[in-house]
């Protein structure tokens, strides 16, 4: 395994343990406000997960297809980037349904679900358009989203308000066209119109792994990698005071200013790993070579660790009412369940990694 792959591969793996604890407290009543994603416009240390996770998706893609041998066959890596993609949202259904199989009441969007559009989006962006259009590409798409989402009548509704969930153009696009249950009734925050600055975020990503694979100075590219996110983070800023940074409306401020901090991020790992030789990171790397396969059994095993199904008794409720009677405070005794279900799933996830087993869907 290269460096350069590895530093991504640790990043990777930790984004996926913070999403993991994010995702599973012990207990939903008792979470320490970090913790939880901001409920409408606003930003917490949550809301930095899923957007560096997206990030991720376009610089692997690119340090997959960098190195194309004369043969290379187009045709066929788009065939694989179609399937993989499927693959991925398939999965996404499947978590929904798991373990009642209600097809009656189908959540057609998800985390999984947006990772397989931005994937497959990225993948053939950057198969047919040249890396030098990739920034014109982003700055173009968030700033047309940026005037479609203020300035663009809502039907029936007339001039968006961005400052409530139910009066702008993602959330009637949603409501009237976003087959199934919706994460939040009438709208979704991975549905139809916001996918598509999340696909940016992948963009981005592209970039950053075409500096990544480039032929230039490693240091080099680290200065180059923290410049632009250093950038970004000001125009994120910049868009902030006209469209709010949002991550249920993946505005616009919130794309620029997540992808300025996942290229610093990038940066940092970089000089960690390949510069420094920094080698302290082996739990993230085990859940950032089988990234997929670790957020998915994180799902299943749901069923047994948060309720009674099988065991006939709720082991996270128990276990955090045992800590709160002896004193623990509440919310610190969630955190420590969620702690203990991430090293849960790292021992099969340590398992594959020694013996070279990854799984990619």
């Amino acid at each position: 395994m290269n460096k350069r792959l590895l530093s991504i591969d640790v990043l990777r793996g930790m984004t996926l343990i913070f999403m993991i604890i994010v995702n599973t407290p012990g207990s939903w009543s008792h979470v320490y406000a970090p913790l939880l994603h901001a409920d409408w416009n606003g930003l917490t240390p949550t809301d930095y997960i899923f957007p560096n996770f997206l990030f991720i998706v376009g610089v692997s893609i690119v340090l997959s297809l960098n190195n194309r041998s004369n043969d290379f066959n187009k045709s066929k890596a788009i065939r694989k980037i179609i399937w993989r993609a499927l693959k991925i949202y398939l999965v996404g259904v499947f978590l929904w349904l798991f373990p009642d199989f209600d097809f009656d009441n189908i959540r057609w969007t998800g985390v999984l679900q947006r990772i397989s559009f931005v994937f497959m989006f990225c993948g053939f962006i950057y198969l047919f358009i040249e890396k030098k259009y990739f920034i014109y590409l982003s700055f173009i798409t968030l700033v047309l989203y940026w005037a479609i989402m203020l300035y663009l009548p809502v039907p029936g509704i007339g001039q968006p308000d961005l400052s409530v969930p139910e009066l702008n153009l993602a959330h009637y696009i949603d409501n009237k066209y976003l087959p199934g249950v919706m994460w939040q009734d009438t709208w979704d925050p991975e549905g139809i119109l916001t996918t598509i600055p999340s696909i940016i975020t992948g963009v981005f990503g592209l970039i950053a792994g075409s500096i990544l694979v480039s032929k230039k100075d490693l240091k080099d590219k680290i200065i180059k990698l923290f410049s632009i996110g250093l950038f970004l983070v000001f125009v994120g800023d910049f868009f902030s005071w006209s469209f709010p940074v949002n991550k249920n409306l993946w505005s616009t401020s919130y794309t620029f200013l997540m992808a300025g901090m996942s290229f610093m991020l990038t940066a940092a790992f970089t000089y960690l790993i390949d510069v420094n030789g920094y080698n302290k990171f082996k739990m993230s790397q085990v859940f950032g070579t089988n990234s997929i396969f670790t957020y998915v059994l994180a799902g299943v095993l749901t069923s047994i660790f948060y309720s009674d199904r099988v065991l006939g008794i709720e082991l996270n409720s128990l276990f955090v009412d045992t800590l709160i009677n002896i004193g623990i405070v509440p919310k610190l005794a969630s955190l420590i369940y969620a702690i203990i279900y991430v090293l849960i799933i790292y021992m099969p996830a340590n398992y594959l990694f020694k013996k070279k087993i990854f799984i990619k869907l």
